[in-house]
């Protein structure tokens, strides 16, 4: 595992109050409850790897709006 994804994820868990054995332990419990991934894996489509790829750019990344919370996107949608 790349130090820094193993960095970063271990930062998050730490904020959620867990270490990475326990939530290796909640995805392979979630693995057998579903008796498959507990979620959907998917090839993306030629749109979607497009959009991923838009946003690694750290141009878009730089200019991209932000918001503080969901209200306010979905405020800006309806606008």
């Amino acid at each position: 595992m790349e130090p820094e994804l193993k960095q970063q994820a271990d930062a998050i868990l730490a904020s959620l109050g867990i270490n990475a054995t326990t939530a290796i332990t909640m995805l392979y419990t979630q693995i057998v409850r579903h008796r498959g991934m507990p979620f959907e894996l998917k090839i993306p489509n030629d749109q979607l790897r497009a959009a991923l790829t838009e946003a690694q750019d750290p141009h878009f990344r730089q200019t991209a709006p932000r918001y503080n919370n969901a209200s306010d996107l979905l405020a800006e949608l309806e606008a």
